[in-house]
């Protein structure tokens, strides 16, 4: 008689709990899946994949201290079998093609659907890559017309909106009101534009963003 087959071994990665434990309702509640641990940065992550020995890490990017992307790219190096999942509410080119140069082999939003979602992690566990729409039509569109031009190309259109802004002098609640947006927004894209410009702070940011060209 044929054994069953055991259950995908997952391992959680965000620094949201509640999320997290979302995630993991879903997983084993409906998907039949078994989470291992649970990580809420990179540094954790890749401690507890290398020590765990998941089937699937679903890693987020935006995490205090170490990156989702740094993470994953540790993590390839060490287990290039292991299939890593981004989940993340990041979908500029620049963090979609970070995160599959790093060796991701999944790449959806936290806007997708439960089943799609689970439908994602069984096709990483069985050696398959699997994005969702929006971020396939971004890898058909660099495909066709090359990656973007200009200053940090890393950047979304919007955080460079925001970095123009700030090198020009303006402070959060001036950006908000000039695009319309609310001053956590802003904060939250400032957090990315730090992430990717690898500064500290504004004042770093300011420095490079004015070499660049910006804020005049």
């Amino acid at each position: 008689m044929t054994e069953p087959a055991r259950p995908v071994r997952v391992l959680l990665v965000d620094d949201h709990p509640l999320l997290r434990h979302g995630l993991r309702a879903l997983l084993e509640q409906v998907g039949g899946a078994e989470v291992v641990g649970e990580a809420g940065d990179g540094e954790e992550a890749v401690e507890l994949a290398l020590s765990l020995e998941p089937d699937v890490v679903v890693m987020d990017l935006v995490m205090p201290g170490m990156s989702g992307t740094e993470a994953t790219r540790q993590l390839i190096d060490r287990r290039p079998d292991l299939g890593v999942l981004v989940l993340t509410m990041s979908e500029d080119d620049a963090s979609v093609f970070a995160a599959l140069r790093a060796g991701a082999r999944g790449y959806v939003l936290k806007g997708t659907a439960g089943p799609d979602f689970l439908a994602a992690v069984s096709a990483v566990a069985r050696g398959e890559a699997v994005y969702g729409a929006g971020v396939a039509r971004r890898i058909r569109r660099f495909l066709t017309s090359g990656p973007a031009s200009g200053p940090f190309p890393e950047l979304t259109s919007r955080e460079r909106e925001i970095l123009d802004l700030l090198a020009s002098g303006r402070s959060n609640a001036e950006i908000a009101r000039a695009l319309y947006l609310s001053q956590k927004t802003v904060k939250n894209h400032l957090t990315s534009v730090f992430a990717k410009l690898q500064v500290a702070d504004r004042a770093q940011a300011v420095v490079r963003a004015r070499r660049a060209g910006l804020g005049e």
